[in-house]
């Protein structure tokens, strides 16, 4: 698929992906919801890639659904419509489910489609000028879309997960910080070095382990125990101690030196 609004660079072992309608503060069309689409769809059996960082470009991360399209496909109805809605929030299921670790980067309006992006993601970096927001609500819709209802409350907790979804109200990059909702915020152009510090440390762990890491976290996410979170954490070791990366890593560090993986 030849992508119109998406634009992927890559950078040996990392892809930064850009979000491309800045005249539109990157909202969603159905071209750019396909793309994206598309493009997560193959990172499941993408072992080149290790690493996606996620953007906007010009001065916002995505305003959400592009309005200015029809929301529903053909001629409307229940189906149609059904259908339409699942072509964007398989995204962030596909997001989700791939192995590569995500980073989004946070910058002015992180709307509707687009804060459901950033919820999707593993680490996000807030710019200063980001102002975050469940759109649906304030358009005639319910609050909860894209993932947001499953996100918010296991990021933020209950009552602020409510809070804005029963609003619409933005969340700024401050209390965006306070609350955990990013891990750091820094000038808007500071954004990409600081993903490239993030990439850099995780460049430096194994290809498997780091894989495995996000497999673990999505499990103990919704693991109905501890012994059923410890389970995933003792399989995914043993797996991790056949490889001829743990060798070379426990031998990098008796030895003082930066290790080599080969993914092997």
């Amino acid at each position: 698929m030849e992508y119109q609004h998406l634009l992927i660079r890559k950078e040996g072992k990392v892809d930064w992906v850009t979000m491309n309608r800045p005249e539109s503060l990157n909202a969603l069309n159905r071209q750019l919801v396909d793309e994206l689409r598309d493009y997560f769809g193959r990172l499941y059996w993408d072992t080149e890639t290790r690493i996606v960082v996620l953007q906007g470009a010009g001065t916002a991360f995505s305003a959400g659904l592009d309005l200015k399209e029809p929301r529903l496909e053909g001629n409307g109805g229940v189906a149609n419509g059904l259908r339409s809605q699942r072509r964007i929030s398989e995204i962030v299921m596909l997001m989700r489910r791939c192995p590569q670790p995500i980073i989004s980067l946070l910058k002015g309006p992180v709307c509707g489609g687009g804060f459901g992006f950033a919820l999707a993601s593993d680490v996000r970096i807030g710019g200063e000028s980001m102002r975050a927001n469940c759109a649906f609500i304030r358009i005639g819709l319910s609050g909860c879309d894209i993932g947001t209802s499953y996100f918010l409350p296991r990021l933020l907790g209950a009552s602020v997960a409510a809070e804005l979804l029963m609003t619409g109200r933005f969340m700024k990059a401050d209390r965006a910080l306070r609350t955990g909702l990013v891990s750091t915020v820094v000038p808007d152009d500071q954004l990409e070095a600081e993903a490239r510090v993030l990439v850099s440390e995780m460049l430096d762990t194994t290809p498997l382990g780091l894989r495995l890491t996000k497999e673990c976290l999505n499990a103990a996410i919704d693991a109905g125990s501890l012994e059923a979170a410890i389970a995933m954490e003792d399989r995914n070791q043993i797996l991790a101690a056949q490889s001829d990366d743990f060798r070379e890593g426990i031998e990098a560090f008796l030895q003082k030196r930066k290790p080599v993986y080969s993914d092997r």
